[in-house]
């Protein structure tokens, strides 16, 4: 099992910088001992021209049928037949095997780390990569597809079965050359894309994948796997089609990507569930601190005049709620579901036949199939109800088809230049009969005693609208994407500063066709930025009813 890195160089910077790099010396043979035979790191040539390290890797077949007895390794994917677990193809192919050893002599320079030429090893280097015998499942063009997005240039020469029979055709076996000029790639991309892909291609393992291995998956595609075509592919081989660890990696890509587009931090896109445990959310809706959110005045509450009546949050879901039965909505999407306490009331009404739940927050979603008890419900329930991970700064055909969407505090977390994303998103892409938006009404704020003034109910708020500023907003959205609005309070209307919760009601126009505003891309895709916490639900995540029902 062998493979060369290559590159080139001058007098005044010269290719032997690779040794450095690779913390080996040109000058020397060098062996480590691996837990299936010895890497073996040899120079053919080492000039200021040109320098060549090549990674030799002896594999002893007895040691992988030993390691694999021990009951888990075969499942890796090492072969375990009577006798192929004798003979195969692992000690000349690379592989799963090739790729450790990778990361095992070059741990430094796959970190990107070079105490002795620290600033090299940030610059890109003229390289060449030489793989003389890849397993391929999926042949030459997946290999091109799996190198070539990432600034390599791509040659990858089947190996016949037998050059004596050219009629036999090639093998699952490929010659691969990488080369990627001067400027485009650092030492450490490359050794970490050969970690990946190698296994990738061969899609076998020869030791048992654990849950670990999504955290080693995510640190070698680091700043390259989340945005690239065969995400999907890689992830899933990577992780020996282990469903569940799959899907935990897609989930963790995805957060990546969103803050990538919105350049911020992963902590700040997922951040629609705060760090207190889930009971003192739910006790922020039903406790006794109610009076506020009920909007009852100071008096009331000094005297106990008047009975408690229900936390903000609470009338926030009735009004919903009762605003999707008179449109008359079976399917029924939750965008900024939060911790998912609208879905768990939707759930209860069987008028609701299908409900989904939409949030950018994984931990908003893990929360919510907690309360919903998604693995305990049973099979009908189940049908009716689905929670997914998506960003309404993008257009996404999951949303199309159903009858009403709810915004529920959700618009007030968007960037005000980034909203015309959301409206193109939710009422001209995804397109529901019906969209229902609540906001809070920065009028009502006054009369939070708990709210500093100027303040807003909640940190992440980029904005509150007062009432007029509501309709002038919602007005405009209406009329660009054929919609008629009508304005409903939530909560008691105070005759001086209305009502705590505004909600705008959208009904959909027979045959109406939206505004044409040079929002959509030629792929149908969002032209605009995407946002933070664009799903982010503070109804049912809770994380305003610290004013609202405090």
């Amino acid at each position: 099992m062998f493979l060369t890195i290559s590159t080139t160089g001058t007098p005044e910077r010269p290719a032997t910088d690779l040794g450095f790099l690779l913390h080996k010396h040109p000058g020397k043979a060098q062996a480590f001992s691996t837990s299936y035979g010895r890497a073996h790191v040899l120079y053919p040539e080492a000039s200021a021209e040109r320098c060549t390290a090549a990674l030799l890797l002896e594999v002893d077949p007895l040691a992988l049928v030993r390691r694999a007895k021990g009951g888990k390794g075969s499942k890796g994917g090492a072969p375990d037949a009577a006798l192929a677990q004798y003979v195969n193809d692992r000690p000349y192919a690379a592989s799963s095997l090739l790729a450790v050893a990778v990361s095992a002599v070059f741990s430094s320079a796959l970190r990107g780390v070079c105490k002795a030429l620290p600033e090299r090893a940030g610059e890109p280097l003229p390289l060449r990569v030489e793989v003389p015998a890849l397993p391929a499942r999926g042949g030459p063009d997946l290999v091109r597809a799996l190198f070539a997005p990432l600034g390599w240039t791509v040659a990858a020469e089947p190996v016949p079965l037998d050059e004596r029979f050219p009629d036999w055709g090639a093998s699952r076996y490929v010659r691969l050359v990488l080369e990627a000029p001067e400027g485009t790639l650092t030492l450490s991309e490359a050794l970490r894309h050969l970690y990946v892909l190698l296994p990738v291609l061969d899609d076998a393992k020869h030791y048992w994948v654990s849950a670990d291995e999504v955290e080693k998956l995510l640190r070698a595609g680091d700043g390259w796997l989340a945005a690239h075509p065969e995400q999907k592919l890689i992830t899933s081989r990577y992780l020996s089609r282990r469903w569940s660890l799959t899907r935990q990696a897609m989930e963790r890509l995805e957060l990546v990507r969103l803050a990538d587009a919105d350049d911020t931090d992963v902590e700040e896109i997922d951040n629609a569930v705060a760090d207190e445990p889930e009971a003192e959310t739910d006790a922020a809706e039903t406790d006794g601190g109610a009076t506020d959110a009920a909007g009852a005045g100071t008096g009331a509450a000094a005297t106990g005049a008047e009975e408690r009546t229900a936390p903000l949050a609470v009338l926030r879901r009735e009004a919903l709620v009762a605003a999707l039965r008179a449109a008359d909505a079976a399917r029924v999407l939750d965008l900024g579901c939060g911790q998912g306490q609208l879905v768990q009331e939707l759930l209860k009404d069987t008028r609701f036949t299908k409900v989904v739940g939409v949030d950018v927050s994984m931990r908003a979603l893990t929360v919510a199939a907690r309360r919903l008890r998604l693995e305990r419900m049973g099979e009908r329930q189940a049908e009716r109800v689905e929670l997914f991970q998506g960003s309404l700064a993008y257009t996404d055909k999951r949303l199309k088809g159903y009858d009403a969407a709810v915004l529920s505090e959700v618009v007030e977390h968007v960037d005000p230049e980034r909203l015309p994303a959301l409206e193109y998103a939710v009422f001209g892409a995804a397109r529901p009969r019906t969209v229902l938006v609540t906001t809070p009404n920065v009028e009502y704020n006054v009369r939070w005693e708990s709210l500093p003034a100027g303040h807003s109910r909640h940190s992440d708020h980029r904005f509150e609208w007062t009432r007029a500023e509501f309709r002038h907003w919602a007005d405009g959205v209406a009329a660009q994407y054929g919609y008629d609005v009508t304005y409903a309070p939530v909560g008691p209307d105070d005759p001086e500063v209305g009502p705590p919760t505004q909600m705008a009601v959208f009904a959909q126009r027979t045959a109406a066709t939206p505004t044409d505003h040079g929002m959509n891309d030629s792929s149908g895709k969002n032209s605009t930025n995407s946002t933070n916490s664009t799903n982010s639900s503070d109804s049912d995540s809770g994380s305003d009813e610290g004013a609202e029902a405090a």
